[in-house]
């Protein structure tokens, strides 16, 4: 399917919408329940970016909660305490797989933002994800299968530059493919050398996380996950 009618635009005067391949392929996702809108999507096309790139980094699964086109939270699958499992209302006995525990820290980190949000998973949703999910008010999920809103092609490649219209004018741009990695993490200019494991993936956490906020922005990690991102501070004094 190369076309797909959006529910309405930004706003729900803003018809008709639509999502399409312009090189005629097809597009790399199925919506399997609903009828997501513009931002939907757009917080679904952003929010895959992000875990998927958190995925490479770091091996671990990972999961990402976006309202309006910026994370509230991203984590990776690191196992959760039991004080973090009382925090974020696990119910006890509740079966906790690694991508369950990816969202939950994702979707933790600002429980106030992240109402009615949408959810990005790095992986296959499964049966302890989605039961967590269940009991959440949000928007949708992409993920590449599972139980799930929109399903995404996990080997999907997008073209090299991205095009969007605003007021009339064409905006064009290579796509931001920066590669965040270990690679960027060498060169340590402390006095100190010692980069413990945990602080890489703390590291490689808050800079993937921060490709895809807006500018002055800043971000706090602490086990795997976003507990702080702030994006679109107006004022570069304060």
């Amino acid at each position: 399917m190369n076309e797909l009618a959006l529910k309405y635009g930004c706003n729900p005067n803003q018809k008709p919408s639509r999502i399409y391949m312009e090189d005629g392929s097809d597009l790399p996702v199925t919506v399997l329940n609903g009828r997501p809108g513009y931002i939907n999507f757009m917080d679904a096309f952003n929010s895959y970016q992000l875990v998927k790139e958190l995925k490479e980094a770091t091996g671990l699964p990972a999961a990402a909660s976006f309202k309006h086109v910026s994370p509230a939270g991203a984590a990776v699958g690191l196992p959760l305490s039991d004080v973090e499992k009382q925090i974020y209302f696990v119910e006890p006995g509740q079966e906790l797989t690694p991508m369950a525990c990816a969202y939950i820290r994702a979707r933790g980190a600002d429980r106030l933002c992240s109402y009615g949000d949408w959810a990005a998973l790095s992986d296959i949703c499964d049966a302890a994800t989605a039961t967590y999910l269940k009991a959440e008010v949000s928007d949708g999920i992409i993920a590449p299968g599972g139980y799930n809103v929109i399903q995404i092609d996990p080997s999907y490649v997008p073209q090299p530059v991205e095009r969007r219209r605003i007021y009339g004018v064409t905006f064009e741009q290579g796509r931001n493919d920066l590669k965040i990695d270990e690679s960027q993490l060498q060169n340590v200019v402390s006095q100190n050398k010692d980069l413990p494991e945990r602080a890489r993936i703390d590291l490689l956490t808050a800079l993937i996380t921060l490709k895809y906020t807006q500018s002055n922005s800043v971000c706090y990690v602490k086990n795997g996950q976003t507990i702080g991102v702030g994006a679109g501070q107006q004022s570069r004094i304060h």
